[in-house]
């Protein structure tokens, strides 16, 4: 019920429509008013809801909700398709990736490299037809995040996993367009060889090139 619910509210059913009432909701879904209170709540926590006195229920605008909530994250991927909110996604991974790409660079362990130069592999053998290109992009960028050694960056995984995500349905729309393995490679040695600047600038440029893509087709219309 909170996944219905929740996917609901975030991909606009309610954007015209009042939210229904614990009662309503109970009968719609066949469902206790005890299992409706507790979805209901979890929704306010996440910012998707307020209930107030002789109001009732309401849903917030989306500036209120709790955009690194897991389970608001992989709702916002149910949307239609908006360059907005992929622009949104590709500035916050320019504000965080290229410092933990540094970060890597400078305290990655034995382990941390291992695990990037896997991510790396694996984009190779995507290219090649023996992995999927998507899951292999993500797990080389989320490899980076924990490689950084700081939690803080770590926890980041879910909203660059979305917005890595949000961003290949949007480079799929280019008929050949697939991840850039020089541009990885690039990062991938910059943190072999420890160089903290190298790594910044390589993973800058990475995502530049999708800020590039963005704006061109916004300026398309």
């Amino acid at each position: 019920m909170l996944d219905r619910l929740g996917k609901a509210i975030v991909t606009g059913r309610y954007d015209d429509a009042p939210f229904p009432t614990e009662a309503d909701l109970a009968k719609q879904h066949a469902v206790s008013r005890s299992v409706t209170r507790e979805a209901v709540k979890m929704l306010t926590a996440k910012g998707l809801l307020t209930a107030r006195p002789r109001k009732g229920t309401s849903v917030q605008p989306s500036a209120n909700w709790n955009l690194f909530d897991p389970d608001v994250l992989r709702w916002l991927l149910e949307r239609k398709f908006s360059l907005e909110l992929l622009r949104q996604f590709t500035e916050l991974r320019m504000a965080i990736e290229p410092a933990a790409a540094a970060l890597a660079a400078r305290a990655a362990d034995a382990d941390g490299i291992a695990d990037i130069q896997a991510g790396y592999e694996r984009m190779a053998a995507a290219e090649a037809g023996r992995d999927d290109p998507l899951e292999a992009d993500i797990a080389f960028h989320i490899a980076i995040l924990s490689a950084s050694a700081n939690p803080f960056y770590a926890q980041f995984q879910d909203v660059v996993t979305t917005a890595l995500r949000t961003s290949i349905r949007f480079t799929n729309r280019f008929k050949g367009r697939t991840a850039s393995l020089p541009q990885h490679h690039k990062v991938l040695s910059a943190i072999e060889g420890r160089a903290p600047h190298l790594a910044n600038d390589a993973m800058t440029d990475l995502i530049a090139d999708v800020m590039a893509l963005i704006a061109d087709a916004e300026r398309k219309g």
